[in-house]
């Protein structure tokens, strides 16, 4: 579970001063998908990186599977996180010049997984995004729907909690990003991963179990299909339940 408990996020200082985050707060259950939405400069990239510990809040808490995130040093955000989450950006991130199989098997040189067990779990991962015929071409060579999967099979082969992806599917047609997204559903389902999407596209974010709506760097509103899903009960924002 996560929990943003009354974070503010701001920049600069003086009249340069910028708030990104006003007193945000919101809760998402283990297992749920759910979709972070708004426009550009709304906060919601900004929200994800508080929530993942890429940044940290100005003020507030923010609190990952009953750990403060606020209160860890960076070595020790550094760890929880390369333990506990994934992520999956627009740019694919992906080494050009090393094969698939290189490419998903550096988390696990990164968190000293024993020389036999890599191998299994680099074809686990690749087979799970139908690119394990793939193994040995060089990651440059694949088309741009092969290259966001090869960056789900490096993100997922930890076999971690959550999973962060912001605008996934950017850098994609259409229907390869139709592909993307049915396979995102498929690990949050089968995997039990909690998903969270940063996106400015609705029909995309009205999949999804729990939807929080950004506006001007506070919750506009919260639309939730789970009924476990819970506002924080200091929270006025509106909260939308459907049927």
């Amino acid at each position: 579970m996560i929990k943003v408990i009354d974070v503010t996020k701001t920049y600069g200082k003086g009249e340069s001063l910028f708030t990104a985050l006003y007193k945000v707060s919101t809760e998402i259950p283990a297992g749920a998908s759910v979709a972070i939405i708004g426009k550009s400069g709304s906060g919601k990239s900004t929200l994800m990186h508080i929530m993942s510990g890429l940044d940290r809040p100005s003020d507030g808490e923010v609190i990952v599977n009953g750990k403060s995130l606020v209160g860890l040093k960076p070595k020790q955000v550094d760890a929880f996180r390369s333990s506990e989450m994934s992520f999956i950006f627009q740019a694919f991130f992906i080494e050009a010049n090393q094969t698939c199989y290189q490419n998903v098997l550096l988390p696990l040189e990164i968190a000293k997984v024993g020389r036999r067990d890599r191998r299994k779990h680099v074809l686990e991962a690749l087979r799970a995004v139908d690119l394990e015929d793939k193994v040995d071409s060089l990651a440059g060579n694949l088309s741009g729907g092969q290259k966001q999967r090869l960056a789900i099979a490096r993100a997922i082969v930890n076999n971690p909690k959550l999973l962060f992806a912001d605008e996934p599917t950017g850098n994609l047609d259409s229907a390869t990003g139709d592909i993307i997204i049915d396979l995102l559903f498929k690990l949050n389902r089968e995997r039990k991963i909690t998903l969270v999407i940063v996106t400015h596209d609705l029909e995309l974010a009205q999949k999804t179990d729990i939807q929080i709506y950004l506006k001007d760097g506070e919750i506009e509103k919260t639309v939730a299909k789970k009924r476990q899903h819970r506002t924080s009960p200091n929270s006025s924002k509106k909260v939308v339940r459907m049927v």
